[in-house]
């Protein structure tokens, strides 16, 4: 059920000659607080109404940056993957102590003849 239509549906209820009138005002003044009270109400609910629209709104946004946030890691930890792959496969990236044990090894034999 829709908040705001229950609400609405509750004010439209609401009956001003609700109000305890034990005071005794005359019945301009007893009509003048009704008729601020009834005002208060609806800026009241208005207000309700907008804070919960700002409410859903932020909850969307907060939804998608979940969302993208979960994109973009997944993307990284490819492009992670990606790299280390490349890195790997790559001959300026290979150690060259093997060269120079090669290196060594020929100049030995040729010291050696």
């Amino acid at each position: 059920v829709n908040s705001s239509v229950v609400m609405t549906t509750d004010f439209a209820k609401c009956n001003p000659n609700n109000v305890d009138s034990s005071n005794d005002l005359p019945p301009e003044i007893d009509n003048e607080i009704l008729e601020a009270d009834l005002e208060e109400k609806q800026r009241l609910i208005s207000q309700i109404l907008e804070l919960q629209h700002t409410l859903e709104d932020l909850s969307t946004r907060v939804d998608a940056v979940k969302e993208e946030n979960l994109k973009l890691r997944s993307e990284n930890q490819i492009l992670g993957q990606y790299i280390e792959n490349m890195m790997a496969n790559s001959s300026v990236f290979q150690s060259t102590s093997p060269r120079v044990d090669e290196n060594r090894s020929r100049t030995n034999k040729r010291v050696g003849r």
